[in-house]
């Protein structure tokens, strides 16, 4: 079918923004125009009045778990991709520490089965670095890539051997696969549960320093420099990691990077109460760290917004501090905390939209747009609808925010992912 959605604010960062019509057939893009007139052949079109609403490219997720195969309990592909869509994402990318690990085609192959049965976003599985997560021996990143793998992590867990990680950087470099980097010194970071600080010494607990973080963000720009292989660095959140990744891009070395919402809105304060759904890794920093991931998101050093959907159950969560799971949800609070940053003066909406769907592109080798002849990829967002967060009634199978009852203005009330309705809010 059909759908033409008219009187939008078409936001396509680099190239348009504008109001118009855009009709959409066949899956893909057919019409820009400031006013369509569609012709009587198209029976049975759905005509979507957008006025005072805003389009733009459908947004990508570089970073999520969603816990299929082995837990879930926790999420499921369809769960997650039911979440994605109705924060507004068309694709995005999963994380391979399943149980099975994703160091198989087997399991790769599960995956994508698994996406098409759901049919709410695409879904791009990101394989092992190393078998089973151990930091020991590389996959066969050939396999993997003709399996439907998109890049390599062993996101989780960092690569502690630096010649491993040398050899897959050169490897992966081979096969056009991406290397995401979780960059973590383990020897620095061991007992820690929280950013060592004053808040950790305030609760008793074990701090992880930001040089945790900072050292190995610094030996994977190296070693890329080394390689003349491209590496993109996930969930940064430390002021020093934005230093060494500007240091490299100045060099001209082949360094992308990402954070995630919890560091531009959150600081170790937020554990205070041994509140365990603001617990992750890398863990919530100081506030100083917090405006240098905002200022290098907004210059650009930071390329992108990804949100590290990380679903817990309670079992996982409601135990001692130090003793819960790492992580939380993102794929529902993401857009409306970007569009924050957006009220805020952080970032201009042009900016926000380049940070999460056409940078997150760019990244993977991917086309979009809101251009005739590209897939019908789009988000449609309402920028005044205001709403309080309730876990309870987000589409992922897991509860575990840190955000629940703030108050946040504007989300997607539309996601179409290859001309289909995948989420209508």
């Amino acid at each position: 079918m059909a759908i033409l959605i008219r009187g939008a604010r078409l936001i396509d960062p680099g190239r348009m923004d504008r109001t118009g019509d855009v009709l959409i057939d066949n899956g893909r893009i057919a019409a820009v125009q400031d006013a369509y007139t569609h012709p009587a052949h198209l029976e049975g079109l759905e005509v979507i009045a957008a006025d005072g609403l805003w389009l733009t490219p459908g947004l990508i997720d570089l970073h999520v778990h969603f816990r299929e195969p082995g837990q879930e309990h926790k999420e499921t592909i369809h769960s997650g991709s039911r979440a994605a869509a109705a924060g507004g994402f068309t694709a995005v990318c999963t994380m391979p520490n399943t149980n099975p690990v994703n160091d198989d085609p087997a399991v790769t192959a599960l995956i994508l089965s698994k996406a098409k049965e759901a049919g709410l976003v695409r879904v791009y599985p990101v394989a092992a670095i190393s078998k089973g997560l151990k930091g020991e021996q590389l996959v066969d990143f050939g396999e993997l890539k003709t399996a439907g793998a998109i890049g390599v992590s062993d996101d989780g867990r960092p690569v502690m051997n630096s010649q491993l990680m040398r050899r897959a950087l050169e490897y992966a470099a081979g096969f056009g696969l991406m290397v995401i980097s979780h960059s973590e010194d383990l020897d620095l970071a061991e007992g820690g549960a929280m950013n060592e600080g004053a808040v950790a010494t305030r609760m008793g607990l074990g701090g992880i320093p930001n040089a945790a973080e900072s050292v190995m963000v610094a030996r994977d720009i190296a070693l890329a420099g080394l390689t003349g292989a491209s590496v993109h660095i996930a969930h940064v959140s430390t002021r020093e990691s934005v230093a060494a990744i500007r240091r490299g891009k100045e060099e001209g070395i082949a360094v992308t990077a990402e954070t995630a919402p919890h560091y531009l809105f959150l600081t170790d304060t937020a554990v205070e109460d041994y509140n365990t759904n603001a617990k992750m890794n890398p863990p919530l920093r100081s506030n100083q760290d917090r405006e240098a991931i905002r200022q290098a998101l907004a210059d650009g050093t930071l390329d992108a917004i990804a949100t590290d959907h990380a679903p817990h159950s309670i079992m996982e969560k409601e135990v001692e501090f130090d003793r819960a799971a790492n992580g939380i949800l993102g794929l529902e609070t993401s857009l409306p905390l970007g569009l924050k940053l957006v009220r805020e003066g952080v970032l201009s909406i042009e900016t926000l939209i380049e940070r999460m769907a056409t940078a997150p592109a760019r990244i993977l080798g991917l086309e979009t747009g809101i251009r005739v002849g590209l897939p019908a990829d789009v988000t449609l967002i309402d920028p005044k609808k205001e709403f309080t967060v309730q876990a309870d009634i987000f589409h992922s199978k897991s509860r575990n925010t840190p955000f629940e009852g703030w108050t946040l203005q504007g989300r997607a009330v539309l996601t179409v992912m290859g001309g289909r309705i995948t989420y209508r809010g």
